[in-house]
């Protein structure tokens, strides 16, 4: 698997460091990227790039037949400036229509970026929608299902204000206070976890269905690649 590999967010901080790692891998066939607008950072003879509307299936579904695996890293940098509509309608609606069309042009693994603590009963509207979407995903039915839930996303400089500023300042003091089972909780860097999206897909999975990753996993795979 993961010969080739459709794509939705490449230009976000994880997203694009997943798409530049499987643009040095030899044996993926095919990495198609699409999005609102090319990655141009992404090049290689395995890339193909399509600038489409996110909202509209019906202008990337020509784009999907043929691909192995899919990944979805399209989502929100900053919810909280945004209305619940507008977040539902890209964090939610956009990546579901975009499964649903994945399954039906045959992908058979479909890799989620997400976030720890969703739950589809989560008092928290963020946590609460992403929760929804993966229990829309998990009823899809895909062979292999890679839901990968980090906790705070480290990126090299402050992208969105003072919010972000105080995360890259607190994080790494905070961090080696998440032990054992609360190491979950800790921060990873975008390319860490961008390379860990990439390995996940040839790695072969202990049993098909769904699979959950959190911080020891990304650590482990990012090694790998």
């Amino acid at each position: 698997m993961g010969n080739k590999i459709i794509m939705f967010g490449a230009t976000g901080a994880v997203g694009n460091h997943a798409a530049l790692t499987l643009s040095k891998i030899p044996s993926v066939q095919q990495l198609t990227l699409l999005g609102r607008r090319q990655a141009e950072n992404v090049a290689g003879q395995s890339v193909v790039q399509h600038v489409i509307d996110i909202f509209s299936a019906k202008s990337y579904a020509c784009f999907l037949k043929g691909h192995d695996s899919a990944i979805c890293a399209l989502g929100v940098g900053q919810p909280s400036k945004m209305c619940k509509e507008d977040f539902i309608k890209i964090d939610k609606n956009a990546v579901l229509d975009f499964a649903t069309a994945c399954k039906k042009a045959g992908v058979t693994h479909f890799q989620l970026l997400s976030s720890v603590g969703v739950s589809a009963s989560s008092s928290s509207f963020y946590l609460r929608t992403k929760g929804e979407l993966e229990e829309g995903l998990k009823a899809l039915g895909f062979e292999r299902l890679s839901l990968f839930h980090p906790s705070m996303i480290m990126t090299p400089t402050n992208r969105y204000g003072f919010s972000q500023a105080v995360t890259l300042a607190v994080m790494p003091v905070l961090d080696p206070l998440f032990v054992g089972s609360f190491n979950k909780f800790r921060s990873i860097t975008a390319t860490q976890l961008g390379k860990a999206m990439a390995a996940n897909l040839f790695k072969n999975s202990a049993c098909d269905g769904v699979e959950i990753l959190h911080w020891r996993d990304f650590i482990a795979l990012s090694k790998d690649i």
